[in-house]
């Protein structure tokens, strides 16, 4: 067993594993030496002629191991040995009375039927082996194939399966046809490409190749390709799912999250037009429409990033940036009286994305002062190990431990302490795309009534300064 595999190694079967025949005619003349031999001291207990049994143990092994040929020849040769030794008169093939004869003829019977018996049982044990043995190696491939996540990488281990079993040299699992090439054959695999082994392998391995391994392995793609349509759909369906239930919280975003901010600009519009007006009136309500221009702008940015997030095409345009100046960037528009930053000193230097990890901390910022009921918001750094960490603390009521992960999903408010105008739902989704999409990560820890302070980890570069 290697790297927690077994390993299947599939010898020949058959003729090509029998000792040689020269070892075989020794050992078959030895047995029935050694069994006349035996006799001799055996006919004082028993009668001579029911001795003859004692030659087809001989006569068993020798057919067992080399074959029924040779069991037979055996067997003929304790027939003439038990005949000249044994059955008078002793010294010559010749019989002197008749139920002699008929005794060695059921015995040379006997012997030849014993000796095929041994071979067929033989084969039979030899097959079931061959067939254990195909077994263990369709069920290794299975293994790799099946559970591979991607099919045609899996098809190099899976030759390499084959060829371990083979012995051979090397084995490759191909789906296009293969160039000719003198040292290599090609085994067709019905609909799925081609089983390359070397030239110079056995012909008996290559028949047993096309034989008991090219079917499998057929089998096996097929169900892998499915398989991998199965998977390619699921993951279809589960993403255009996930679209359709993007797509209707959308909507209900849009009927409420744009028509507030809509409805307040145009009536505000509306009463600007009216000559009644004071001047301070008129600037009060201009300052309103402006205000809700600049929250509904908002919102609109925030669809446009979650959608470039959620579509995968929010690849960071990464240069090197000081933290500070992003925090400085990112609090823009923010009450600056609300913010304590406490930094490290000659904090080290990120290559990331600058607007969006400016994205990403006014987000955080933003969502940090308007949960901190007044308090002051602090935001520290430093450096831990290969990672610069930043902690945005509020004093707020805090994030039940239940809603730790669920607030980073695109749309969700806790209505209990966020009220539908706080926010769209969306800040905190974004946060966590475009932290991670710069390789970093982002949490909260925080007990009810306690605050809430979230935890971003960016990665730093080796050297970075």
């Amino acid at each position: 067993m290697k790297d927690g595999v077994a390993r299947v190694h599939w010898r020949p079967v058959g003729p090509a594993r029998r000792p040689p025949l020269a070892l075989g005619v020794l050992a078959a003349s030895a047995a029935v030496a050694v069994t006349t031999g035996l006799l001799f001291p055996l006919r004082e207990v028993a009668p001579v002629i029911s001795l003859g049994v004692v030659y087809l143990l001989g006569v068993l092994g020798v057919a067992a191991v080399w074959g029924a040929g040779l069991g037979v020849a055996t067997a003929v040769a304790s027939a003439l040995a038990f005949n000249l030794f044994h059955i008078e008169p002793t010294g010559r093939l010749t019989i002197a009375q008749t139920e002699n004869w008929v005794a060695l003829g059921v015995f040379l019977v006997t012997a030849v039927v014993a000796g095929s018996l041994a071979q067929a049982a033989r084969s039979r044990a030899l097959e079931a082996e061959e067939g254990r043995r195909a077994a263990d190696l369709s069920a290794e491939l299975a293994r790799v194939l099946l559970s591979a996540d991607d099919l045609e990488a899996a098809l190099a281990p899976a030759a390499q399966r084959i060829a371990a079993a083979f012995g051979l040299d090397s084995a490759a699992v191909v789906r296009e046809a293969p160039a000719a090439d003198p040292r290599r054959v090609a085994l067709p695999v019905e609909g799925h490409g081609w089983l390359v082994v070397p030239a110079a392998a056995p012909g008996a391995v290559r028949e047993r190749l096309a034989r008991a391994v090219v079917p499998t392995l057929a089998a096996l793609l097929d169900a892998g390709d499915a398989r991998a349509r199965l998977l390619h759909e699921v993951v279809e369906t589960r993403a255009l799912r996930r679209s359709e239930d993007i797509k209707t919280t959308l909507l209900r975003t849009v009927s409420h999250d744009l028509r507030t901010p809509l409805t307040a600009i145009a009536a505000s519009a509306e009463a600007l037009a009216s000559p009644a007006l004071a001047e301070d009136e008129r600037r009060e309500l201009a300052q309103g429409a402006a205000d809700q221009a600049r929250g509904l702008s908002a919102l609109v940015d925030d669809l446009l990033d979650l959608s470039r997030l959620e579509a995968g095409r929010a690849e960071p345009r990464r240069q090197w940036l000081a933290l500070d100046e992003v925090l400085d960037a990112a609090a823009d528009g923010l009450p600056r009286e609300r913010l304590e930053l406490r930094l490290g000193d000659d904090l080290p230097l990120l290559h990331a994305d600058p607007v969006q990890l400016g994205r990403a901390f006014h987000n955080l910022l933003d969502n940090a002062v308007r949960h901190s009921g007044g308090q002051p918001v602090t935001v520290r750094a430093q450096p831990v190990g290969a990672k610069l960490v930043v902690r945005v603390t509020d004093r707020g009521p805090g994030v039940p431990e239940a809603e730790h992960e669920r607030i980073f999903q695109p749309f969700y408010r806790a209505d209990h302490d966020r009220p539908r105008s706080a926010g769209s739902g969306l800040g905190l989704a974004i946060v966590r795309g475009f932290v991670e999409s710069n390789g970093g990560t982002v949490h909260v820890e925080s007990h009810p009534g306690a605050g809430a302070s979230f935890v971003v980890k960016l990665p730093l570069v080796e050297g970075a300064r």
